[in-house]
């Protein structure tokens, strides 16, 4: 059985995703959060960067207003998101924030279904309470 190469794109994403909050935390004892996120998003932009020049995907082509548009506020969500994530991680309990970070998945998968017209069947809405419930037992 071949696994989809999605899959596999998913699990790395998934493990690196997993590194960030240990190195966050170890990395936010003596330093401010804020200052923290603006030098992850500089290393993040440097690093991709790079790959983008290195692997020859720098072609623009196809970003028109909108797509531009989307995929800034794509990007100003992430910073958000990041911003507030290495707050609540300097702050607090380091299991308890990547837990209830995790509810976005729930949160991803109902607005998936509303903005972007993806099946949501009982599984999905059944999987989604899974993870709230298990963000909660984790978290509190």
């Amino acid at each position: 059985m071949k696994i989809p190469l999605y899959i596999i794109y998913a699990l790395l994403a998934a493990f690196f995703a997993a590194l960030v909050p240990i190195f966050g935390k170890l990395g936010l004892r003596d330093v401010d959060s804020t200052v923290a996120t603006v030098i992850r998003a500089f290393i993040m932009f440097a690093f991709l960067l790079f790959v983008a020049l290195i692997t020859g995907k720098t072609n623009t082509a196809g970003f028109d207003h909108r797509a531009l548009f989307l995929v800034t506020l794509s990007g100003l969500a992430g910073a958000l998101s990041w911003l507030f994530y290495f707050m609540a991680i300097k702050n607090g309990k380091t299991t308890a924030v990547i837990a209830i970070d995790k509810t976005s998945v729930a949160l991803a998968i109902v607005l998936a279904w509303i903005v972007l017209r993806e099946e949501f069947t009982l599984r999905s809405a059944v999987g989604a309470l899974l993870i709230v419930i298990g963000a909660l037992l984790v978290s509190l």
